[in-house]
């Protein structure tokens, strides 16, 4: 355990930012698979929807710092090619 006041505040800090990532990273991990099961069940306009919440989900992660860039729209591209082919 850290005896100088700012590690101690620095642990805090650390905690709570992990939680919050933990959180952003769920989120995101959780719709996909959302529109995925759309996907899978063949059912359009819930696959359109779920996937804007995808994107709103990813696009906030990445302005947060919790997911790459790239990474992000690597997943969007691939999530909005299976939609379109289901059209």
């Amino acid at each position: 355990m850290a005896n100088i006041k700012s590690s101690k505040k620095a642990i805090k800090v650390i905690a709570k930012k992990t939680k919050a990532n933990h959180d952003y990273k769920a989120r995101v991990k959780n719709t996909i698979k959302e529109c995925e099961k759309a996907i899978a069940a063949k059912d359009v306009a819930a696959a359109t929807e779920a996937v804007k919440k995808v994107q709103k989900n990813i696009d906030k992660a990445v302005s947060k710092g919790v997911v790459k860039k790239n990474t992000a729209d690597r997943e969007k591209s691939r999530l909005n090619k299976k939609v379109k082919e289901m059209k």
